[in-house]
């Protein structure tokens, strides 16, 4: 058995339990990784709450990301991991657990000079940054690009995936100190969407011109504000509701009379061949940019780090966008074989 985090009834983050699960078997092509530490991401509370179930053959456990050891290895894999590797993967769920079992190509290796703390950040949220960057938007090198929510994982992280690309990034933040550390991480402006109209400043920023490309995680309750500050010919991704999923008003009128492009994404879903090569691109083009000999060097940004027993803290962080950068969960590792 093992120790995990468990859902089982919908709810709030007190619904949260820490119970002992059968330990999952390697199935053909996967790895069974000992998590040293998983982090939190947004989807993780909908699930919580009853609102985005796991995909069909997915662990029921929470948890899209983690970081650890390689224990063992199922039939068929292809020899690229062996016994005690320092890996982090892409999970479609089961990260909030001391063991979980990976397709072996949705493994990286974790940077030789991090913790595993620092890999647990990367998985999920770069690689969400990374394909709505560069697959979604196909961002150019000299285009705006305005990232909602820019101190959150994704945030932080599509911001530098942004500077490496020779783009502007320009963020939303709810804080000064969110603003802050957008702006330290490489954001050109940054705009605190409760004091100030972010789509006039990102107009003034770029002159009138407008965003070439918006990140937007909050989507309904903003729509028109993004639309007013879009460029022409401008891409608009969509890949979260956070701010309503409900449109009123003329949004395809404004949209059209833009040309503006409506693109929308999700990452968990997709397919392993998908998500494979989506991870293999990654760790081709970015992730040697983490090494401390890169020229301008990317880093995961944590806010904190919670003990598996004050897991229900952790989501109160986040639900109350406490965070700035990720919220990782240390996973305790039982002696229970």
């Amino acid at each position: 058995n093992m120790l995990a985090v468990c859902s089982d009834v919908p709810g709030g983050p007190e619904n949260l339990l820490l119970k002992y699960v059968p330990r999952p078997e390697p199935k053909r092509g996967e790895v069974l990784i000992r998590v040293h530490a998983s982090g939190l991401n947004r989807a993780d509370l909908l699930q919580r709450r009853g609102v985005y179930p796991p995909p069909p053959g997915a662990s029921l456990i929470l948890g899209l990301e983690a970081a650890g050891i390689v224990t063992e290895l199922g039939p068929g894999c292809h020899s690229l991991w062996t016994a005690g590797d320092r890996v982090m993967a892409l999970l479609s769920g089961g990260g909030y657990a001391e063991f979980v079992s990976v397709p072996e190509e949705l493994l990286m290796p974790v940077p030789s000079h991090f913790t595993f703390h620092q890999a647990a950040a990367i998985p999920e949220a770069w690689l969400t940054a990374f394909q709505l960057l560069h697959l979604v938007a196909k961002v150019k090198k000299g285009e705006t690009v305005l990232i909602h929510a820019g101190a959150s994982g994704v945030g932080t992280a599509a911001i530098q995936l942004c500077c490496l690309a020779g783009a502007v990034p320009i963020v939303t933040a709810g804080s000064p100190d969110k603003l802050k550390m957008a702006k330290e991480l490489g954001a050109a402006a940054g705009f605190n969407y409760k004091e100030e109209d972010f789509a006039e400043q990102a107009l003034e920023f770029t002159q009138g011109g407008g965003a070439d490309v918006i990140l937007d995680c909050i989507a309904g309750s903003v729509w028109e504000k993004n639309v007013k500050c879009l460029s022409t010919d401008g891409r608009w991704v969509v890949y979260g509701t956070m701010g309503a999923s409900e449109v009123h008003g003329d949004i395809l009128g404004k949209l059209l009379s833009k040309r503006g492009q409506l693109l929308t994404s999700l990452l968990r879903s997709r397919t392993l061949e998908y998500k494979a090569a989506l991870v293999k691109a990654f760790r081709e083009e970015t992730l040697p940019h983490f090494s401390p000999d890169s020229a301008s060097p990317l880093r995961p940004v944590i806010d904190s780090v919670y003990n598996m027993d004050q897991v229900s803290d952790a989501h109160r962080r986040m639900e109350t966008n406490k965070n700035t950068g990720k919220i990782i969960l240390h996973v305790h590792s039982s002696e229970q074989k």
